[in-house]
């Protein structure tokens, strides 16, 4: 008679939720560093070069 098992032991629940949480974490780490990235790179244009690509001084940040 075959048995098959439904329920996962606790222990791989909490690995399972570590692993998500880890990330989560990384991939928020990640966003953010690449945000400040480019607001520095954009901050580094000048006026002319923002007007450009469309932009000026005050909408770097909600880029």
């Amino acid at each position: 008679m075959a048995v098959y098992e439904t329920s996962r032991s606790l222990n791989e629940g909490v690995r399972a939720d570590a692993r998500g949480f880890f990330a989560s974490l990384f991939a928020t780490v990640a966003t953010w560093n690449d945000r400040r990235v480019t607001r520095n790179a954009l901050s580094a244009l000048t006026a002319r070069e923002l007007e450009d690509i469309g932009l000026n001084r005050g909408d770097i940040y909600n880029v």
